[in-house]
């Protein structure tokens, strides 16, 4: 299948995070008919990661099957691909398979690919792919980087945060407890948490994501909760500690995440960059040294305009070719 076909037929897969089982079987079935042996790597009922090997693998190519919603089907004109993960990473999925068929192509072999379930949320495809870690040297992810190597990406720490007051007529103030005005409280002190710098990663940003509470508009709210999601460039304890000083003993709280930092290897000939955003990378330690690159912008990933330049997919075709090869040499 073309490659600008391949991404297509995968978009028009709806595979919202949890719902992947049809997009694994499509492409199971594609790799396998492509002369691929095909593992299934069941992360829970319905969801299965595929791991398509040629020989021995010693390099791989990986990237991510699900998307976040709502599901967008796909679009076509003369420079783009449009829909929801012809970015992020269904154009990057076709990219690296017909990557694949190109170097199977020309005899090369002892490589593999490996597309995950989950990596919007939590990476559970990613970690449960590092239980059982085949003895590869390099694994090349995918992710929009608008085809540039990416010599570092950010980490994650989320903590969601519930406050509790008591209800009352909003007439009389006075016989209730803002759960929200807590809340409030508490967000604008982490917001003038001081945030760590690294001369590579750059600066550490927060965002508050979800504010949610209240039950009317007359009545004191009884309950409130947000969610907040640091991107970090160091180790997180000296944040962990900061943010605790804040929360403890004031709201219910939870660190839901924590995802460090990485730095990934890079060569001379690419452009690279550092990227805000975290990946499926920091979760599969087991699986050699990691790479980051893929067309496509994150600035549009996520966006209801998701799209990706076709030349940026064939262009990528021939990166992830020629990495696989260098890569190779070094081993």
């Amino acid at each position: 299948m073309e490659l600008f076909e391949l991404t297509k037929a995968l978009v028009n897969i709806e595979s919202i995070t949890g719902n992947e089982k049809a997009c694994s079987e499509f492409i199971a079935d594609y790799l396998e008919k492509q002369g691929f042996e095909i593992t299934l790597q069941q992360v829970e009922p319905g969801r299965s990661n595929v791991f398509a090997t040629l020989g021995r693998p010693d390099v791989v190519l990986s990237t991510h099957m699900d998307t976040v919603p709502p599901f967008i089907p796909a679009g076509e004109d003369d420079e783009w691909v449009y829909g929801r993960g012809s970015c992020d990473a269904k154009g990057i999925l076709a990219a690296e398979v017909i990557a694949a068929q190109g170097l199977k192509a020309e005899g090369v072999r002892d490589f593999a690919m490996l597309f995950m379930v989950g990596e919007e949320i939590l990476s559970d495809g990613a970690r449960k792919a590092n239980e059982q870690p085949p003895d590869v040297k390099y694994i090349i992810n995918g992710e929009p980087t608008e085809n540039k190597l990416a010599v570092g990406t950010k980490g994650i720490l989320r903590i969601d945060i519930e406050t509790r007051g008591k209800a009352a007529h909003s007439a009389y103030p006075e016989m209730g407890e803002s759960a929200i005005l807590k809340l409030l409280d508490i967000l604008e002190e982490i917001r003038r948490i001081p945030l760590a710098e690294d001369p590579v990663m750059g600066s550490a940003t927060v965002n508050i994501g979800v504010i949610e509470g209240g039950k009317a508009i007359n009545v004191i709210p009884d309950r409130a909760a947000a969610k907040v999601l640091f991107r970090t460039v160091n180790d997180t304890s000296e944040l962990r500690e900061r943010v605790e000083a804040v929360v403890k003993g004031r709201c219910e709280y939870e660190f839901i995440r924590d995802t460090k930092p990485i730095r990934t290897e890079h060569f001379d000939g690419f452009e690279t960059e550092v990227v805000s955003y975290s990946t499926d990378l920091p979760s599969l330690t087991r699986w050699g040294r990691p790479l980051l690159l893929g067309p496509g912008s994150i600035r549009v990933a996520h966006t209801d305009h998701e799209r990706v330049l076709k030349s940026e997919l064939t262009h990528a075709v021939d990166l992830y070719k020629r990495l696989v090869k260098e890569l190779k040499k070094r081993i």
